[in-house]
């Protein structure tokens, strides 16, 4: 049964590597995305929603190549202007600009695009792995999440967020996240469809998008500060080989393993996506580095660890929408519908109706690195060269891009307006200390917490107490807790003193 279906895993490779059209498709969606995910606010959740339409007249394979090649070019195009101009294409490469734009500016943004570049193919290569092996398990884990659990994970991924990006005080990087939940909290809400905070604004019923307020915040207090002061932008003065040099990625291979591992296991989870799971590996690298007070600074393993799981998340993102029929991600939710388009109903039947659907899945994927590997060595000496335009010019660019981006979702000229005021109040926020990721995570997050927690508690009559019956909720609770009480200095004056009993029991 095994080399059954590696013969036919292999053979469908070999179809479409030997199919001239099928590889011009695959390269040309990859380009595609890429420069989705590198253009502020066109993000590889709208590449996949325009291109679902465009696909409508090919057969099912051929589509598919196009909307995953799509999506894996574009989640890892966004990591292109966060490392260069410090602004992430895409929310899932937030946690990429913490280290990725100091690099740029010591001379280094060739080098870690290189690596990035590398990086991010391993960690789709390893999702896709899990996706013909263990997707079965990893799907039946998924399944043990609730409305408890759900709103935990969010709750956890805006407190991380906050803990990982503060300059100063862990405080305010909560402050920061929880102003960015209190946002996702305006317009009417999915349960009893009540307004909540809309002034009587009709534009705010639905609430507040989430590319608006990513660009308002990352773009807009990126642009006002270059303009005020020239020489924060970086400058390509030494660009290294784009290249990335083989003994980096194999001493960094364990890592990048690991933050795969941790990719696959976050997308796997319906509806949390990309940017939590860049995140959550973005911290774990810092939590076991032997050189945490380097992260923010120009390290790079922080830009490895966060790109390598947010690509490792489309696969892991395949795993629930394939097997339950559920999207792991924004753009699974677009994939979805895509499927449906064609006649492929995702879920348990999936294997009898379609039985090599899933190995088809898996090549695209494998075939979609490879191909975001070559696109990618090839653009990224250009997109380096954006370094070199004058500020002058280049800046009120990306202001129009900007722009533009914002306008593109929907095509309503209300997300203008809100994308103004956001990066006013982000720009003032900056200038005091506050970390402006968590308010966007905090705006990301927002929903599902807020609509998990309630319908919790409805099914609950008001009680708590399930999250201490439930091994998920229990295990999730306990970790944020530990992660607030580790900011305090009781608890780090408690830990040292037991690390002096310990040692003085071992002598």
């Amino acid at each position: 049964m095994l080399l059954e279906r590696l013969g036919v895993f292999f053979d469908i490779i070999g179809k479409m590597i030997f199919d001239p059209v099928s590889l011009a498709i695959l390269f040309g969606s990859v380009v595609l995305g890429i420069l989705f995910g590198a253009m502020p606010g066109l993000t590889s959740t709208l590449g996949v929603a325009l291109l679902t339409a465009l696909t409508y007249s090919m057969d099912t394979a051929t589509a598919m190549i196009c909307l995953l090649a799509i999506y894996v070019g574009g989640t890892y195009g966004g990591s292109y202007a966060s490392i260069l101009i410090n602004i992430p294409g895409t929310a899932a490469a937030a946690a990429t600009a913490m280290d990725g734009y100091p690099l740029a500016c010591k001379g280094e943004g060739g080098r870690a695009i290189g690596l990035t570049t590398t990086s991010s193919a391993i960690g789709t290569i390893i999702s896709m792995l899990f996706v013909v092996s263990i997707s079965p398990i990893i799907s039946k884990f998924a399944l043990e999440f609730t409305s408890f659990e759900f709103f935990l994970l969010a709750f956890f991924g805006i407190l991380i967020s906050g803990t990982l990006t503060s300059p100063d005080l862990v405080i305010k990087g909560w402050i920061s996240g929880f102003l960015g939940l209190f946002l996702a909290c305006v317009g009417r809400d999915q349960l009893q469809f009540y307004p909540r905070f809309t002034f009587g604004i009709p534009e705010l019923d639905s609430g507040i998008e989430v590319v608006p307020v990513l660009i308002g915040a990352f773009g807009i207090p990126q642009i006002i500060g270059v303009l005020t002061n020239p020489t924060e932008m970086a400058k390509a003065q030494k660009l290294q080989r784009i290249l990335p040099e083989i003994g980096t990625v194999v001493r960094n291979f364990p890592a990048i393993v690991r933050s795969a591992l941790i990719g696959v296991g976050i997308g796997s989870v319906p509806g949390i996506g990309e940017d939590i799971a860049g995140w959550v590996s973005y911290g774990t690298a810092k939590n076991t580095s032997k050189h945490p007070e380097t992260f923010g600074k120009g390290e790079l393993q922080g830009v490895l660890a966060s790109e390598t799981a947010n690509n490792a998340c489309v696969g892991g993102a395949m795993i629930p929408l394939l097997n339950l029929g559920i999207p792991g991600s924004p753009p699974a939710a677009m994939l979805l519908g895509a499927l449906m388009l064609h006649g492929v109903n995702p879920g348990p039947m999936i294997t009898f109706e379609h039985p090599f659907f899933i190995l088809e899945v898996a090549a695209i994927l494998l075939l979609a690195s490879i191909a975001m590997w070559i696109a990618g060595m090839i653009l990224a000496k250009q997109v380096v060269k954006v370094l070199n335009i004058p500020t002058e010019l280049f800046m009120p660019i990306i202001g129009v891009l900007c722009i533009i981006g914002s306008y593109s979702l929907g095509l309503n000229i209300f997300n203008l307006y809100l994308m103004l005021p956001v990066g006013i109040i982000c720009l003032f926020l900056t200038n005091m200390g506050y970390p402006i990721a968590p308010l966007v995570i905090g705006v990301i997050l927002g929903p599902m917490a807020d609509e998990s927690l309630r319908r919790a508690l409805m099914v609950s009559q008001g009680s708590f107490m399930p999250v201490f019956h439930r091994p998920v909720s229990l295990i999730l609770f306990i970790i944020i807790v530990w992660t607030i009480c580790s900011q305090f200095a009781w608890y780090k004056n408690i830990v040292a003193s037991l690390k002096q009993r310990i040692l003085l029991l071992l002598k």
